[in-house]
This record gives structure tokens, sequence and C-alpha cells, in this order.
């Protein structure tokens, strides 16, 4: 768990590129608010040494004790590790790492993150009926992970390509149904729970026009997007009088697991740090 330059805990975040990861800000944060002497370091590892930088981090000789895995490393390290949680494996995506007994084992904490932004900001959210789902692309399968464990009964999945919707929901099972994109004003119908996955509305693009008015009055509209923090499909869904939850929660929930996990200490969200990241993102615009 240590290096032998200076014997503090480590962690890191791959990725090619890695320069706008948000990660060091967070978990810097937190080491210092837990008064921990350790280091969480961005590294840029391209595909060609991914397997060289997994080997160094199994035999201990990177000094790490983990870390986070972003694009596009999630699906090849897969490969390179020694046990895949369950969670990880029904999403099909990796986003963390670290070693134990001398293996190399690694997870997903996305769909913890959706789950418990949606806990912290709209308690209650679990008991919704009906959810619709837009998108069926990499991200929406940790959401749907999520929704199924927590036993959203009927999940209908919307998408301009039913088919990869009709393969998320053999994978995920039963509760789920497939929708084409122009039958999403009917899918929304009787909805208590609306989950945008795409990239639509990101760094100012378009959204389509959503008429939410077909869901339960007191529905609930969330958005994985979250910069710009109040994405377009956000506020179409306030401008209809429903209320909504941005997407910057899961980013900061679903980097506690880890942060416990390489330091022994579980972090608290706090307004304080998702008010740093906000600064942060304003300051980068």
């Amino acid at each position: 768990m240590a290096d032998n330059r200076n014997t503090i805990p480590k962690a890191f975040v791959i990725g090619d590129p890695i320069s706008h990861s948000r990660s060091p800000l967070i978990h810097r944060h937190w080491l210092e608010t837990n008064g921990i002497r350790g280091a969480y370091d961005p590294v840029h590892v391209r595909p060609a040494e991914l397997a060289g930088f997994a080997a160094a981090l199994r035999d201990g000789s990177s000094g790490y004790a983990g870390g986070n895995v972003t694009i596009p490393h999630k699906q090849a390290i897969a490969d390179l590790v020694d046990h895949i949680d369950e969670t990880a494996t029904q999403i099909g995506a990796i986003n963390t790492l670290w070693r134990e007994n001398g293996r190399l084992h690694a997870g997903n904490t996305d769909s913890h993150g959706f789950a418990a932004n949606l806990d912290a900001s709209a308690p209650g959210w679990e008991r919704s009926r009906i959810a619709v789902v837009l998108g069926a692309g990499g991200a929406s399968r940790a959401v749907l992970h999520a929704l199924v464990v927590r036993g959203i009964p009927e999940i209908r999945v919307v998408n301009r390509t039913v088919e990869r919707a009709r393969e998320l929901a053999d994978r995920f099972g039963p509760t789920l149904s497939a929708h084409p994109m122009d039958g999403l004003h009917e899918a929304a119908s009787g909805a208590d729970l609306f989950i945008n996955t795409t990239s639509l509305g990101m760094d100012g693009a378009p959204a389509p026009a959503i008429d939410f008015t077909t869901m339960n009055s007191d529905a609930l509209v969330t958005d994985i997007v979250y910069v710009p923090l109040l994405t377009p499909i956000l506020k179409m869904a306030a401008d209809q009088g429903f209320r909504s939850v941005d997407g910057l929660g899961m980013l900061l929930h679903q980097a506690v697991p880890g942060f416990e996990r390489w330091f022994g200490v579980r972090p608290q969200v706090t307004s304080q740090l998702r008010g740093l990241v906000i600064a942060d993102m304003e300051a980068h615009r």
C-alpha cells in the first residue's frame, strides 16, 4: 500500500487523455479534510502502456494501492485483472482497481454513485413504479443496474436505435422494455422517474424538446450530465413544474467507495466539496 520513497498511501486515475479528470480534486480534498498524508495522482496511460501499468500495480512496484480507470480503458482493463466483482461484470465496465492479497481486483462504483446521489437529493425515489431511461449506451448500464438492484418494477429504455435498447433489456431482465425515440412521449406516460443517460445537452450541445407532462405530477427528472449543471433537459423539466436532480452528485458519490478502500476512511460528500467542483467547472468553461 505504500511506496519505497515516502511510505504514504497512494492512489491514481488513469486515462488517455487524463487532464480533464476531476477525480484528483475530489480525492485530494478528502485526503486533506480527513488529515491523511496520502496522494492521488492523475496518470496518463496510453493503450499500449496499460498492460505494463496493471502488472506494476499487481506486483506492488508502482507504489499504488489502487485507483480509478477512465476512458478509454474501462473495458480493456478487464483482461488484465485477476478478479472482477459482480457489479462491474453486470455493467460491463470497470472504474475502480485495488490490490488485495497479491491479486488485482476490479469493480464499478457508478451504480452506487447514481443511487447515492438520488438518496441524498430525492429520498424515496426508489418507490418509483415506472422509470424511463433515455439512452442505451455504456453510461446507461450503471443506471439500469441501480434501478434493478433497488427493485423498480418497470423500466422503459428509450433509444434512437431500438435494437441497442433491446440488448439492454435482454441483459438486465424482464423488468426492462425497449422503446424507439419516437415513442418517448408514450413511454413517459405514467412514469415516476426520468433519467437522461445520453450526452444530449452536454457542453452546450442541443437537446430535443421533451414533453414531461404525461408523467405523474410528482415525478422526478435527473440527468447524469453535469456540464452544464442545469442541463437543457433539467431546465425543460423545471419549466414544466417537475422536480429535478443534477448529475454532479453521481460523480461525487461514485468516488466514495474507492477512497475508503485505498485510504481506510469513508469520506463524506459535502456542500464544500460540491462547491469546489462547481468552481473548477466554472474556471474551465
